[in-house]
């Protein structure tokens, strides 16, 4: 039989305190996928893929800002 763990599990707080559960009809944004260095082949592309990540980027900022004016609740929380 396994012996618990000291440590978390991954989706308690490390404090062991409940977190607040996010609403389910207004869920926070999602942070853009940050592509790898490899990933762009170099030949000037327009747009570059890092040029559509930093739009992304920018737009997930904006917009997990609007939703933690919504939720204020949530402000003490680390950005995912």
């Amino acid at each position: 039989m396994p012996t618990p763990s000291n440590q978390p599990a991954d989706n308690q707080p490390a404090d062991n305190q409940q977190r607040p559960a996010f609403p389910v009809d207004d869920p926070p944004p999602e942070p853009p996928f940050e592509p790898a260095l490899e990933e762009c082949c170099g030949s000037g592309c327009e747009p570059c893929i890092f040029d559509t990540y930093a739009e992304a980027l920018h737009a997930y900022r904006r917009d997990y800002a609007a939703w933690l004016q919504r939720h204020p609740e949530f402000k003490d929380l680390p950005r995912r």
